[in-house]
Parts: structure tokens; sequence; C-alpha cells
């Protein structure tokens, strides 16, 4: 076995105690463990010659984030950016534990440390390839669910898509215009795109 098939193996069985469940494509599924394959399915998508590194933190992203879940802290704005900070450097210290267990070196280790921590986005490739597949990840599994939370206000769903299209390029955005949407959730992502060319 790779190192890098030994640390999905290591990644994959650490997501799959996750006790929350979804159902995707007639099989239930720990949540974290089918998000990670849905991930890791974007990068390759996004960059079919994605480096290691990458595919490493693609498969990690959000691993064990049922440890520590929003109400563990605060409500408010600025608890959920120290909840959604300490998150990413918790996905980072697991992801760097399980790397160095399957063999990786200290300079691998912090090149997927800085994927995971969206370091230098807009500016780093890899760290951007991985913003366009979040994205992608929560347009074509989330988004239409999530936008019934706001049928009454799709002022408040538009700005959400457009802050959320804003991180992605014009790369990621030409994959999300290719999803399919019912024609009211297509028709909020027009509008959040035409707000972004003002």
């Amino acid at each position: 076995m790779s190192k890098l098939q030994e640390a999905f193996r290591l990644f994959d069985e650490y997501n799959m105690h996750d006790p929350r469940t979804l159902e995707w494509e007639g099989t239930t599924y720990p949540v974290e463990y089918a998000y990670a394959l849905r991930l890791y399915d974007w990068v390759l998508k996004l960059q079919p010659d994605a480096g290691e590194e990458l595919l490493l933190a693609s498969r990690s992203q959000h691993i064990g984030r049922w440890e520590m879940p929003r109400e563990s802290y605060p409500e408010g704005r600025e608890p959920y950016l120290k909840w959604r900070k300490d998150l990413a450097q918790h996905h980072a210290t697991v992801t760097a534990r399980l790397m160095q267990q399957a063999g990786y070196s200290d300079e691998q280790i912090a090149r997927v440390s800085e994927i995971i921590l969206k370091k230098r986005i807009k500016v780093d490739a890899e760290v951007q390839t991985m913003e366009n597949a979040l994205c992608l990840v929560f347009l074509e599994y989330q988004y239409e669910d999530f936008r019934k939370k706001y049928e009454g206000d799709p002022e408040k769903m538009v700005n959400i898509l457009y802050k959320s299209l804003l991180k992605m390029d014009a790369h990621g955005h030409s994959f999300a215009l290719k999803l399919n949407y019912s024609e009211g959730g297509l028709e909020l992502i027009k509008q959040a795109l035409t707000r972004m060319t003002k």
C-alpha cells in the first residue's frame, strides 16, 4: 500500500466514526465520510492532474468535524468566526497526526495544512481549487435544501450565494453553471452572478 493509500485509509476510517448519517445513491454513509468522497471527486474534476498534497487535503478537509459542533460555542458572529477558525485548525491537527502515521514528511504535512487552512486563497492555485471544490459540493448536494429555509427571503439567499461565488474563480463558475438546479434555484444563482459583474 502506498503512503497516499494508507493516508486515505486512515482519513476514511476516522471519518467513518461520524455518528451522523446521510443517504446517498441508495446507501447510508457517515456524513463526513460522504463529504470527503464528494470533495475528493470535485477536486479531480477541477484538476485531473492534482498533486498529492491537494488530494490529501481534499480527503481530510473536514475530518472530525462532528467533534467540534457549532452548538459548543455561543451564538453571534464573533463566536461563529472563532468556531470556524478553531474547527479548521482541528482538521489540520488531526490530518497532520494521521499523515505522520502514514509516513509523510514534515514539509508535506505543512503543505497540506496550508491548503486545509486556505492560506493565500486567490493566490495559491491549489488553495483556489480547494475553495472551488468546497463551493461546488455545497451547490450540488446542499444548496436546494438549504435555500428552502429562505423561501420567504430570496434576497438573503442571493447574498449567501454571492459570498460563496465570490470565493470561486472563473474555472469554478464554469462548473457551477453546469449543475442541475430547480428553475427557482438557478434563477437565484444567476442573480448572484449578475451582482458580481456590477
